[in-house]
């Protein structure tokens, strides 16, 4: 049976009160919670008994299951407890305060011995409870006052004078017992006729001399217990009469279960917490022989919420919890019609624009940089950022393979996920607009078994870590691509000549053709006998038109070498083959002729 918790307005803060942001997880002391909690933190220490008794009584279910979703994390808590016939009230804890009150749910199941039929029990209520509770002796917290700082220090201060005076002490005891041995040897010498003035001396002296050095540390010490006693009684009294005992937000489960006999039972307790979070990483590392990539799929997760987590069965979901459902208004969308103008009838207005050219699971700027220039070899500072979770509009869950220890230190934790290795086709390529750089550029097959979420990858070459990319949303199945870095040996420079003119007869049909020259000038900057002919890639763009009134086309008779038809993005597309230090020179000719009604360009 299953309980949920259905507090009234003031057990539970306001959806208004629960920000948590990605990189800035609240204290476990918010003051949100103070609204919460029945008793007055002026009043907690008369009641310190009681609270410590109730700490004591509280059973300890750990944290067996973790679900991280896009902003906070369910936490599932499991374990066997006793039950006796009837009603009774259960204390299950401690808890974070964070705990989310709608989302409490208690599941449980009795456990019957070999032979007996299982008794009924149910859980009836459950609820969270918080409390302000003395704090623990330890470091002062971040928000402590500089006062009660300076009292830790001197209580420091005072046990590590404390112990040096104890060792002190220690000393002199073992001197005075080797001054009682030497007199018992000079007695005992003397009465047998073997005496020895000289060494009896010597190591009288050496004795005598440890004793004063010793003596004088002591007094030293006990001078200095006496000013730190007397300074930290003075920062006590201070510290007593402007602030009072530290209070913590402390939290435990509170079911009441029934029973029909006595028995144990398997308790399931879960519920949300916010300041937890995760985000997908990568690590692509191309073969020495760049035939295969292998990539590994990792998570980066965050918790702040009060409690550690170790040894948990941990599930990653892209689920939105906070997210409306309800579609949006319908509003009136109103449509008028007028008469076109005289001019508007005459003229055609265009423009250019530039347009990114997006694929799934491929992203074609990254062919245009190295890692850390383009999109998917390395997205500048936008790659530096872990960005949103792009689940493709569905719910994506990713589970570890391992129980795994996530601390509750607000620090990125890294995660394994998974990892394959698959076949690659790996070519050298350049987008001279964007880049005179030549980029490897690798293309494989995500056979992860399960989608690749938009995230940072790691990449890594025969040489070591070269930069970092970004990896688009993948389906399974899908084409990857992946730029690893620029070639050295490897310059292109562009060059671009513009010519306007004009052709037809006036007011008849006179247009207006633009000729753009572009000029690669493509080198291989290694020696001479450095090796065979390299093959690569050489991406050039033209215009696309999208009205007939303006016509793009290439002239392939003025070009050299005449190029293929440009596709439908406009991209063509050069295969050279370049030796040692060979040079090779590219143009590309292509006109944008435009009717005299068109305007814009």
């Amino acid at each position: 049976m299953s309980a949920a918790q259905h507090p009234s307005p003031a057990q539970h803060p306001s959806p208004a009160q629960d920000p948590f942001p990605a990189t800035d997880f609240p204290s476990i002391r918010n003051s949100s919670f103070a609204r919460e909690t029945p008793a007055a933190p002026d009043s907690a220490p008369a009641g310190a008994g009681a609270d410590a008794a109730a700490q004591r009584d509280l059973l300890h279910l750990p944290i067996t299951a973790v679900t991280c979703l896009e902003d906070r994390a369910q936490v599932e808590r499991t374990g066997t407890v006793p039950l006796v016939a009837g009603v009774q009230r259960l204390r299950v804890g401690p808890v974070t305060p964070l705990a989310v009150d709608r989302s409490l749910r208690a599941d449980l199941s009795a456990r019957p011995a070999d032979g007996e039929h299982a008794p009924a029990a149910r859980v009836v209520d459950a609820r969270v409870v918080r409390a302000y509770t003395p704090a623990p002796p330890g470091e002062p917290g971040l928000d402590a006052s500089q006062l009660r700082r300076d009292v830790h220090e001197l209580e420091r201060e005072l046990y590590d004078a404390r112990q040096l005076k104890q060792r002190q002490e220690n000393a002199l005891a073992v001197i005075d017992q080797a001054r009682t041995d030497l007199h018992r040897d000079i007695v005992q010498g003397a009465g047998a006729g073997s005496a020895d003035p000289e060494r009896w001396a010597d190591r009288l002296d050496r004795v005598d001399q440890e004793a004063e050095t010793r003596i004088g540390e002591l007094h030293r010490l006990r001078r200095r217990l006496h000013d730190i006693g007397e300074e930290l009684g003075e920062a006590r009294a201070a510290l007593a009469a402007t602030e009072s005992e530290p209070q913590v937000l402390t939290a435990h489960v509170e079911l009441v279960v029934e029973a029909e006999g006595a028995g144990p039972a398997e308790v399931r307790v879960t519920h949300l917490v916010p300041c937890a979070l995760w985000r997908p990483a990568y690590r692509a590392t191309l073969g020495a022989d760049r035939d295969s990539v292998r990539l590994e799929t990792d998570a980066f997760v965050w918790q702040a919420t009060g409690e550690d987590w170790h040894g948990v069965a941990l599930s990653l979901s892209t689920a939105r919890p906070t997210l409306a459902a309800n579609p949006p208004a319908l509003t009136e969308d109103v449509l008028t019609l007028r008469e076109r103008s005289a001019e508007e009838r005459r003229t055609v207005e265009v423009n250019l624009r530039e347009e990114e050219i997006r694929t799934v699971g491929d992203d074609s700027a990254g062919d245009a940089g190295a890692p850390g220039t383009g999109a998917a070899g390395g997205g500048g500072a936008g790659a530096a950022r872990l960005p949103g979770l792009d689940d493709g509009g569905a719910v994506r869950t990713l589970a570890a393979p391992h129980p795994v220890d996530v601390p509750s230190d607000g620090r990125p934790h890294r995660v394994h996920l998974s990892s394959f290795t698959a076949p690659c086709r790996a070519e050298r390529t350049c987008a001279p607009e964007l880049s005179p750089l030549l980029v490897t550029t690798a293309h494989f097959t995500n056979a992860a078994g399960h989608v690749l979420l938009a995230g940072p990858v790691d990449l890594v070459r025969g040489s070591g870590f070269v930069g970092r990319g970004e990896l688009a949303f993948t389906g399974v199945g899908a084409q990857v691509r992946l730029a690893f870095g620029s070639e050295d040996t490897f310059r292109v420079v562009r060059q671009v000549e513009e010519t306007r003119d004009t052709a037809g007869l006036a007011a008849i049909n006179q247009r207006t053709v633009i000729t753009r020259q572009v000029r690669l000038f493509v080198s291989r900057l290694d020696a001479p006998y450095g090796g065979g002919a390299q093959e690569l890639v050489i991406r050039e763009r033209v215009p696309v038109s999208e009205v007939s009134a303006v016509e793009v086309r290439v002239r392939a008779e003025s070009s050299s070498p005449a190029p293929d038809e440009p596709d439908d993005e406009g991209i063509v597309r050069y295969a050279l083959a370049l030796g040692p230090g060979e040079r090779r020179e590219i143009t590309l000719v292509y006109e944008l002729t435009a009717s005299s009604s068109v305007t814009g360009l």
